[in-house]
């Protein structure tokens, strides 16, 4: 938020939501000041609910009083609300086509990656098995489309951090959780050396680094509790 400004952001988020991660690397690199709600990862409140009462999801954002949900959706508005004369603090990219390519990738993290994490903490076996193996081959896709984009530049986005950046660094905290509870290594150096190159530079900035959770946190404080819900070893 600028100086002066009356706006007023809140995030209402858990401490280990990698979607709420999403939105606060967001401001951070706009610069805008915003209020923090943090929420009990098993007991919310009843605000994301009122906030958020299709999904009932975390993280909910709320500038001046009015709610948006769907961390994909929160970063293209914030993008929006507070534009920048400036290229490098834009994050989605300048055509229709580019900006149409950058949602889908999104999305296709979100469906692929992140479920497929989900399913290697929630089951044993050959549904494991094959959520490895999905894993994997969506990461080698990335692999490709980092190529492509970063026209062998830094980031998605090429020199600069973008809306793929944003949205796809916050779920790879969680490759620890699944190499762990998986017993298997993600073959990055070896299938995805560029991915493991733009990992190591999106963990130097700060605003990356200083807010993602440590890995042995999630781990230890979330995941193998969440894992025993459902499954008997």
């Amino acid at each position: 938020m600028q100086k002066g400004s009356a706006e007023r952001v809140k995030v209402v988020k858990t401490w280990e939501s990698p979607f709420a991660m999403r939105v606060l690397i967001a401001l951070e690199e706009k610069g805008i000041s915003y209020e923090l709600q943090e929420e009990n990862t098993r007991y919310k409140s009843q605000l994301p609910l009122q906030m958020d009462p299709i999904h009932k999801q975390i993280p909910v954002f709320l500038h001046n009083g009015k709610p948006l949900a769907e961390s994909l959706i929160i970063l293209q508005y914030i993008d929006e609300a507070w534009p920048s004369a400036s290229p490098e603090k834009r994050f989605m990219p300048s055509t229709p086509y580019d900006r149409a390519i950058a949602r889908f990738w999104a999305a296709f993290m979100d469906k692929k990656i992140y479920e497929a994490g989900r399913r290697i903490i929630m089951t044993k076996g050959e549904a494991q098995e094959e959520a490895k193996r999905e894993l994997v081959e969506s990461l080698m896709l990335i692999e490709g489309a980092l190529k492509e984009f970063s026209g062998g530049k830094t980031y998605f986005g090429g020199e600069t951090l973008g809306f793929l950046d944003i949205a796809f660094i916050p779920l790879t905290g969680w490759f620890y959780t699944y190499e762990t509870l998986g017993k298997f290594k993600i073959p990055l150096e070896d299938k995805c050396p560029c991915l493991k190159a733009w990992m190591k530079a999106c963990m130097e900035r700060d605003s990356v680094n200083r807010l993602l959770p440590r890995p042995e946190k999630i781990l230890k404080d979330y995941a193998i509790e969440f894992r025993k819900k459902y499954v008997r070893e």
